[in-house]
């Protein structure tokens, strides 16, 4: 169990050249027991491991939130799906390292098919970090590109 709060930036991507950069791929299904803008509470298969994840509101800029996750049992994980809202989110993460940080890529399936989100973790709001030339416009901070959103809101009914 661990709780952090999370500095993240978001980002679109223009290309699909990260996929041959990638040091590891992993599928996650993903869904969402609450979307409530105070706290969302998600659970998630990634690969064979099953996480329950609380994370708070955003800061005003997007950048830092509160997070809480625990491992759970996979078979658990696959239990509490049933209880989670409509839009359950499908998609293949890419990892990819760049100078000092972990660019995860997501590739949604589903609903969400068409999007790919890069994000980058960082240690404080105003560390600087080098962007590979296939990121594409920064999303930070744009609620309509938040997990928790694409399931209610999904990409393929956006215009």
């Amino acid at each position: 169990m661990s709780s952090t709060i999370e500095i993240e930036r978001k980002f679109l991507v223009k290309s699909q050249v990260f996929k041959h950069q990638a040091f590891n791929k992993t599928h996650i299904k993903q869904g969402f027991l609450s979307t409530d803008k105070e706290r969302t509470v998600r659970v998630r298969l990634k690969g064979n491991k099953g996480f329950l994840t609380i994370k708070g509101a955003s800061s005003n800029d997007g950048l830092s939130r509160f997070e809480w996750e625990k491992e759970i049992k996979k078979e658990d994980a696959e239990q509490l799906f049933k209880l989670c809202k409509k839009g359950i989110i499908d998609k293949m993460r890419y990892e990819v390292k760049l100078g000092n940080h972990i660019f995860e890529i997501d590739e949604f399936f589903g609903d969400n098919k068409g999007l790919v989100l890069a994000e980058v973790e960082l240690n404080n709001e105003n560390e600087i970090f080098e962007k590979p030339n296939w990121l594409g416009e920064e999303v930070t901070g744009d609620i309509k590109y938040y997990n928790s959103q694409l399931s209610n809101q999904p990409f393929k009914t956006w215009k």
